[in-house]
């Protein structure tokens, strides 16, 4: 036993050393990238930058895959992934909830009751599941080197664009006004009725596939990396004064590439004519704190891949087609459903978005869907 145990530290330490001519010059990169912020920017943006970093350390590290955690629950019923996004949901909620009745400058990620979300959500847990990542695992697999995220990325940067420039015609298909249960019940009242709706999911979960919550027997990684996320993700509100976000990000870097080869004109199109919208698209990426987080969560993840390379998976021609269509549509229905598991499963649910609530059964209907086709295709 001693001798296994000296045998893996020696491995351990071998790795660490080979990661560390890979590190440095991408520490030099980041930190360059925080000073020349915190010079020329604001603070703000440096600090958005590390906590970006920090979000991709722990996405990649943990290897905290949203998409991953519900299909293992429908395909081996083995809850601890999605107990892992429940502790993440509840750990913070407690944070971000106090945080915006204390700071009325903070805003929660409220979406519309809208016809454009049912039918975003549906398709978006439909087509994570083909594309193997959502927004934040696509993000954070592309800079583990993953072979498909990476050819997804810009499709699904391109989709979000797209969904974006549709999003009022969807919307004119019916929609109600958001409803955000720190202002309807305060934040003690969201609170205790988050926690109540958690616990209601922990157990139906429980009951579903015979394994009860139990935080001694969670594995660590999902509990070091709930802690990690809800930390920072409450770090990401307080900074930037809105919760995380990946979507956006993704859509506006498109929106800029298009409006600058002249294929697009953002005055003719009510989302992006939008006088918020137009400021974002007229500045610099390095002003919108999504883009700030979303270039942080590559550079995290790819400080994790120097130690462990993800190993390329071979795939069918079938199988890289039909991977990118599923990311093009993924980056539209996300901008019709107002985010993705991040920004409106985790931030929605967590500043009391009742549209969260919503997104939740409509993208697990559609990963039951997406998960026949990914058994199809052979994923």
């Amino acid at each position: 036993m001693n001798t296994l145990a000296t045998s893996l530290d020696t491995d351990a330490a071998a790795r660490r050393a080979r990661a560390w001519p890979r590190r440095l010059p991408l520490a030099a990169a980041v930190l360059a990238l925080f000073g020349w912020l915190l010079w020329s920017v604001s603070a703000r943006q440096a600090l958005l930058l590390l906590v970006g970093v920090g979000l991709g350390g722990v996405l990649a590290g943990a290897r905290f895959g949203f998409t991953t955690g519900w299909r293992v629950l429908v395909e081996q019923r083995d809850p601890s992934g999605v107990y892992g996004q429940l502790l993440l949901l509840a750990l913070l909620s407690a944070l971000s909830m106090p945080l915006l009745a204390r700071f009325p400058e903070t805003t929660a990620a409220l979406g519309p009751l809208s016809v454009s979300l049912l039918v975003g959500a549906f398709v978006f847990g439909l087509c994570m599941q083909i594309a193997d990542g959502c927004g934040s695992g696509t993000l954070y697999k592309a800079g583990l080197g993953v072979p498909l995220n990476m050819a997804i990325l810009p499709l699904f940067a391109l989709g979000s664009f797209a969904g974006s420039a549709h999003l009022n015609g969807w919307l004119a298909l019916g929609a109600l006004p958001p409803v955000g249960l720190v202002t309807s019940l305060g934040a003690g009242g969201a609170l205790a009725a988050t926690g109540v709706a958690l616990a209601l999911l922990a157990l139906g979960v429980g009951l579903w596939s015979g394994q009860r919550l139990h935080l001694g027997r969670l594995p660590r990684r999902w509990l070091w990396g709930a802690l990690g996320l809800a930390l920072l993700a409450a770090l990401n509100l307080l900074i930037a004064g809105q919760p995380w976000g990946v979507v956006y990000g993704f859509g506006l870097w498109a929106a800029k590439a298009a409006t600058a080869l002249g294929l697009f004109d953002p005055a003719a199109n009510a989302f992006w004519s939008d006088p918020g919208h137009a400021e974002r698209l007229s500045q610099t990426l390095l002003l919108d704190v999504t883009s700030i987080t979303n270039i942080g969560i590559l550079a995290g993840a790819l400080w994790v891949s120097a130690r462990r390379p993800e190993p390329p998976r071979p795939l069918t021609s079938a199988q890289w087609a039909i991977g990118l269509l599923a990311g093009f549509a993924m980056g539209y229905s996300s901008r019709l459903a107002f985010g993705c598991n991040v920004g409106a499963m985790v931030s929605g649910i967590s500043t009391g978005s009742l549209h969260g609530w919503l997104w939740v059964p409509l993208a697990f209907a559609g990963t039951l869907v997406g998960l026949r086709v990914r058994r199809r295709f052979g994923f």
